[in-house]
């Protein structure tokens, strides 16, 4: 392939990840675009200078400059704020915990963006996400793979879990093969502005908020009691049934605790059941335990927050989930599961964490994901991605 003639639009974030994409892409070849996207800025609910967009457009536009490329800033506000924001305050009403950093990819970064970059006559999109494309011929035609970056402490597959063979065509990831010393250390070669830049943290594009106070923009606060479970609760020594099924069976191991308020006593007050999440230690602001505490559960229709004393407590773990059809999302869809099959894959229910021996079984109704092991805080709302080896093959939103 000739790349001389190839247009690629690089997403330049202000970072130093998106800045040395660009420069290694214009080595080899490409012609360059720099784009950089404003999304939702909401300066009441982000902590003092933690999202300076204007800094990060401007850090952009200097890397722009550096690297002799052309340079644009677009306005996706509207979009971000329609597909993320209010979806993300959607689920929190609902009480589950959404990933906005997986969206954002699937909405924006891959969706939004890519067709705004393919209508300035692109060829591909590249992003600065430590993770890579392999590619497989299959009777006779191409398919992609999302392959987990070199760098295993920063592999970023896990936020893409949600793309498609479609975008993945798309898509360029320079960075996937390289540690990020090395991309520091070209940034600092080349001079670019974003060599000592530190990473940024929080929402995907807003940068760090209080989440309370983000939420409390459209979820209003209401006072509502803290329950604390004692791990000996009868609950979790239930003896296990006899099933007729094998479906039966994974439903079972798969069911959430659900919980009473008889069952614990009452040690504090919140502001609102819908503030707070699964695995969650720190705003409980309940003092006195021997261990602290941890939510185990929220109940967002009666407005109480179930927590349990220290981080073995049993009502944070369970071995199996569930995944609707609906939610159930493929990479390579011709490994897609049909009734009846299972797989053994290795999975994760968050970003950073290692990967867990898991086994998938598709039935009627769903996929349920079972772990070798119990995994702590499995959280609806959340995304549970599976690998076979370095190959990331799918993902749902636990349900």
């Amino acid at each position: 392939m000739n790349v001389k003639k190839k247009k690629v639009v690089v997403g330049l974030s202000g970072g130093v990840d998106s800045s040395v994409t660009a420069y290694l892409l214009k080595e080899q070849g490409y012609e360059v675009i720099g784009l950089f996207m404003k999304n939702w800025h909401d300066d009441s609910v982000t902590i003092s200078d933690e999202c300076p967009w204007l800094d990060d457009s401007n850090d952009a536009m200097l890397v722009a400059e550096k690297l002799g490329i052309p340079f644009q800033t677009v306005d996706l506000s509207e979009e971000y704020k329609e597909r993320i924001v209010d979806y993300m305050f959607y689920e929190y009403e609902r009480g589950r915990t959404p990933n906005p950093d997986v969206l954002c990819n699937r909405e924006i970064k891959f969706d939004v963006f890519m067709k705004i970059a393919l209508s300035l006559g692109a060829d591909f999109v590249a992003t600065g996400h430590y993770c890579r494309k392999g590619e497989v011929e299959i009777d006779g035609k191409t398919t992609f793979q999302l392959l987990a970056g070199k760098d295993k402490n920063k592999d970023q597959s896990y936020f893409l879990c949600q793309l498609s063979q479609e975008q993945l065509a798309k898509t360029l990831f320079p960075i996937g093969e390289l540690q990020k010393s090395e991309v520091r250390e070209i940034a600092a070669q080349q001079e670019l502005v974003t060599a000592g830049k530190k990473d940024s943290q929080g929402l995907c594009f807003i940068g760090k908020v209080r989440l309370p106070d983000f939420l409390q923009q459209k979820l209003q606060p209401k006072d509502g009691v803290i329950i604390e479970i004692p791990s000996e609760e009868n609950i979790y020594h239930t003896e296990t049934p006899l099933f007729n099924s094998t479906e039966e069976e994974l439903a079972f191991i798969s069911k959430k605790f659900t919980y009473q308020k008889e069952q614990g006593k009452e040690v504090g007050h919140h502001n609102g059941a819908h503030y707070f999440t699964k695995g969650q230690r720190k705003g409980l602001a309940v003092g006195g335990t021997p261990e602290p505490l941890f939510v185990i559960d929220t109940d967002v229709n009666e407005n109480i927050i179930y927590t349990g004393q220290g981080k073995n407590h049993p009502g944070l773990y369970r071995k199996g989930l569930f995944v609707t059809t609906e939610e159930t999302h493929w990479i390579r869809e011709d490994l897609k599961l049909q009734i009846g099959e299972e797989l053994e894959v290795m999975a994760r229910i968050r970003y950073r964490q290692a990967l867990e021996k898991a086994k998938l079984y598709q039935t009627e109704n769903g996929l349920y994901v079972i772990f070798e092991n119990a995994q702590s805080a499995i959280t609806e709302g959340q995304f549970v991605a599976w690998y076979h080896e370095e190959e990331l093959l799918g993902s749902g939103v636990i349900s």
